[in-house]
């Protein structure tokens, strides 16, 4: 949705001085690519990770079937603007990594229709505490976990690797003994800094800003608040080493935002990557041409970096 959204504004706004912009139709919708489980992978639905009230959030797990363990871990988090998705997005990469003896738990959580700011990262967080508190059962080395997303859950991944500091953004989602800290985080086309999304928005003069109905309140009238919820603004020595991957073509989250993530990471003196593909837009890590390398990509830093 927010991806269409953008499309359609900034193709409007960027038409040509005395001509009629040409309006892009939304792509026809593909059915859903069906996945296969190898047998050397296990996996475990709708476990329940996080309770606030009678609300119950839930995740999937997937396992390698062989080996004692423990294994390292990684949360994978969906995009869709805050608004819309589910923890099937990041499935194929689950299974795989598996097969590669990685623990996988891609998350569901708060959408922003639900609940604003910072509940979804309430969710992210408690989904890492869940992961350490039951680490045992499901074999994970409880030092050795990692965050991916793709776009706005690139956002909370990458928030994850930078805001352990901050206690406000834990939430009261369970297993608050445990740390929400991650040791590594990969993140493709993510939303880093919502500052300049928000002017981008504005600018395009779009019906719907995901970023305002996320956090609640318009930028002028909470400006602080769009610094505070963007990682880019957290960056510390502390943070987790990172793997961003940006298309150059993205017309939804300007791959700068990602170079100016590196660079503000690097002078942290924090072990960042940039993967940059020319000519990809937004969501490329999943499509037929890159995902594969995509992929490999995030195998091996995640190798690198937790195993």
């Amino acid at each position: 949705m927010w991806r269409r959204a953008m499309v359609l504004a900034l193709t409007v706004a960027t038409g040509a001085a005395g001509q009629q912009a040409q309006v892009r139709k939304a792509p026809p919708v593909r059915k859903t690519r069906v996945v296969q489980i190898p047998d050397t992978v296990e996996v475990k639905t709708g476990l329940v990770y996080a309770t606030y009230g009678e609300r119950r959030l839930r995740l999937d797990l997937y396992l390698p079937k062989a080996g004692a363990g423990p294994f390292p871990a990684v949360v994978y988090i969906h995009g869709g603007g805050w608004s819309e998705g589910n923890p099937l997005a990041f499935r194929r990469q689950a299974i795989h990594m598996a097969t590669k003896g990685f623990v996988g738990a891609c998350i569901e959580y708060r959408l922003s229709g639900e609940a604003r700011y910072p509940a979804a990262v309430h969710d992210a967080k408690a989904a890492v505490r869940w992961l350490r508190a039951n680490a045992a059962q499901y074999r994970v080395n409880p030092n050795r976990i990692g965050a991916a997303g793709g776009s706005t859950g690139g956002h909370l991944a990458a928030l994850l690797g930078t805001t352990h500091q901050i206690k406000a953004l834990e939430g009261n989602g369970g297993h608050s003994e445990q740390s929400s800290r991650v040791q590594a985080v990969a993140v493709f086309n993510p939303a880093l800094d919502l500052v300049e999304l928000a002017n981008k928005a504005a600018a395009a003069k779009l019906r719907w800003d995901p970023v305002s109905a996320f956090l609640g309140v318009s930028r002028s009238a909470n400006p602080r608040l769009y610094a505070e919820a963007s990682p880019i603004t957290h960056v510390s020595p502390g943070a987790a080493p990172f793997l961003l991957a940006h298309g150059t073509e993205d017309r939804t989250v300007p791959y700068q935002q990602s170079v100016a993530m590196l660079n503000k990471l690097k002078q942290a003196g924090v072990r960042a990557e940039l993967y940059t593909v020319r000519g990809a837009d937004h969501g490329f890590f999943q499509g037929i041409l890159w995902y594969e390398e995509a992929l490999k990509k995030m195998e091996e830093f995640f190798t690198r970096t937790l195993k």
